[in-house]
């Protein structure tokens, strides 16, 4: 059981990190923080609210004090000791509500004076935390950004990956389609293959057609070597011809002058 509950908490724990923002953590501690401020302000306001309200009860119990005063001296110059004594008594118990209503005002106002600085101080620790916190989110968008370019340029993002995966799987089935027809030439040319259309020749046929190419190629050579080589031989001839009957028909009237 110890090691199931250590195993189901490792891949909470891994799960809650894959999930995690820092950024909406981040966000979540200053509101966090924001609360608390309102909490320690609305807390000064009550403190205050209640000082103040000391000070209104404080003024009244003055205000009935010094009525009773008046009363007393009032009471005594018209001769009514009795009415003076009870107006002086009644004074003085007002006098001891007001020594502890100023006890109570003192530590309000102590109260007040803490809770306002507290509250002056929590103001400037969220204040620096929320600058703090807005470096760190722009630090990590920048940081995520670059990652996300790295793994772009350098193929192993998720997306990227997907692609790198198409180009392989393409350039492979490219490759293997030529490799099968290479081979595929190859059989054709050897004659281990049939093929029907009859263009295809092995390499014995080749090389006879190419001797029997060459073999016509050299009898046609000839033969016009040939017919160059009488051609010359009978113009040859007939210039020949030509020269020998010239002489003769310069001879003949010779011989029948002679007649």
């Amino acid at each position: 059981m110890k090691r199931m509950g250590m195993i189901f908490r490792a891949k909470a724990n891994k799960a809650l990190d894959r999930a995690e923002d820092p950024r909406e953590t981040l966000d979540y501690s200053y509101q966090k923080q924001l609360e608390l401020l309102q909490k320690v302000r609305r807390g000064v306001a009550d403190v205050a609210t209640s000082r103040k309200r000391l000070e209104l009860q404080l003024n009244q119990l003055q205000g009935q004090s010094s009525k009773l005063e008046d009363q007393g001296r009032k009471a005594l110059a018209l001769g009514r000791e009795d009415l003076a004594r009870e107006a002086l008594s009644r004074r003085a118990a007002l006098q001891q509500q007001v020594t502890d209503l100023e006890t109570q005002h003192q530590t309000l106002q102590g109260e007040e004076e803490k809770l306002t600085l507290a509250a002056q101080r929590l103001q400037a620790k969220v204040d620096a935390f929320r600058t703090k916190k807005e470096t760190i989110k722009a630090t990590y968008t920048a940081a995520q950004a670059q990652t996300r370019i790295g793994e772009a340029f350098s193929g192993i993002s998720e997306e990227m990956g997907d692609v790198g995966l198409a180009i392989q799987r393409a350039e492979d089935k490219t490759q293997q389609l030529q490799a099968r027809a290479g081979a595929i030439d190859e059989l054709l040319a050897s004659g281990a293959l049939d093929d029907p259309t009859g263009t295809a020749k092995d390499d014995i046929a080749a090389e006879l057609d190419r001797i029997s190419g060459g073999t016509d190629v050299e009898l046609e050579l000839q033969r016009m070597k040939a017919e160059l080589a009488g051609g010359s031989s009978s113009k040859q001839a007939i210039e020949g011809g030509a020269q020998d009957a010239a002489p003769q028909s310069q001879q003949s009237p010779h011989k029948f002058d002679k007649q």
